[in-house]
C-alpha cells in the first residue's frame, strides 16, 4: 500500500511537471503573439506586453478559481471570466495568425494554429491545479483512522420504567388541571388519553363493605 503511494504521488509529480512547462510554453507563443497584436492596434511598444498579461493572466487566475470553488455558491463567477478570457484569446491570436500571416498560408490555417496555444495553455492550467489540489486526498483517506465506537456507551432505560414514569406524570398533570376546576373531558383531551382513563385516575376507592363474624351475629 505504501508503495503503491509512492508511485502515484511519482505520476502526479512528475504530470503536474510537464503540465507546467506545456502551459509556460503555450503562455509564452501566446504573449508574442498577443503584443504584437497590441502594437499593431496602436499601443507603444513599451506597453504593449501588458494587453497578453490581461488576457492570458486572466485565464490562469479564472482557471484556479474554478477549481478552488468547485460546488459552492458564486462559482459561476470565475467561469464566467474564464469563458470570456479564453474567448478572447483565442479570437485575439486567430486574428494575429491572420493579419501577420505569410501570404502563401492559407488564413484559416494560420488562424487554426495561432488558437492551439491559448486552448492548451487553458487544458495545461486547469489540469495543473487539479493535480495539485488532489496530492493530499488519498493520503488522507489513507491516514484516516477507521471510527471506533465509544467504550462507555449510556445504556437505555428500561422501556418500563419511563413507560410507568410518563404515566406518574400524566396523573399529577391531571391532579393539578382536576384541582384547577377542569372536566374529565378537558383533562383528557390537553394529555391526549380517554377520558375513561381520566375517570379511573378519579374514582373513589372501592370500600369493601364490614363482615361481621359469626360470633357478632349470634349474639
Amino acid at each position: 500500500m505504501k508503495r503503491e503511494r509512492e508511485r502515484w504521488g511519482w505520476a502526479v509529480v512528475t504530470a503536474a511537471t510537464g503540465t507546467v512547462l506545456i502551459g509556460v510554453g503555450a503562455f509564452w507563443l501566446s504573449f508574442m503573439a498577443l503584443a504584437d497584436l497590441a502594437a499593431r492596434s496602436g499601443i507603444t511598444s513599451g506597453q504593449a506586453w501588458i494587453w497578453p498579461l490581461l488576457v492570458d493572466g486572466l485565464i490562469v487566475v479564472s482557471t484556479i478559481a474554478v477549481v478552488a470553488l468547485d460546488g459552492r455558491r458564486g462559482a459561476w463567477y470565475p467561469w464566467a471570466l474564464l469563458i470570456c478570457g479564453a474567448l478572447v484569446s483565442v479570437a485575439a491570436n486567430a486574428l494575429h495568425a491572420i493579419v501577420a500571416a505569410d501570404a502563401s498560408v492559407p488564413a484559416m490555417l494560420a488562424a487554426t494554429v495561432a488558437a492551439v496555444p491559448p486552448l492548451v495553455l487553458l487544458a495545461s492550467t486547469h489540469l495543473t491545479v487539479v493535480l495539485t489540489r488532489s496530492t493530499t486526498t488519498p493520503a488522507n483517506t489513507a491516514q484516516a483512522p477507521p471510527e471506533s465506537p465509544t467504550a462507555t456507551e449510556p445504556e437505555p432505560e428500561p422501556v418500563a420504567d419511563s413507560e410507568r414514569d410518563a404515566v406518574l406524570g400524566r396523573r399529577e398533570r391531571a391532579t393539578r388541571l382536576r384541582e384547577a376546576g377542569w372536566s374529565n373531558k378537558a383533562i383528557a383531551d390537553e394529555l391526549q388519553v380517554h377520558p375513561s382513563t381520566v375517570g379511573r385516575w378519579f374514582a373513589p376507592p372501592v370500600e369493601e363493605p364490614e363482615t361481621t363474624t359469626e360470633m357478632e351475629t349470634t349474639s
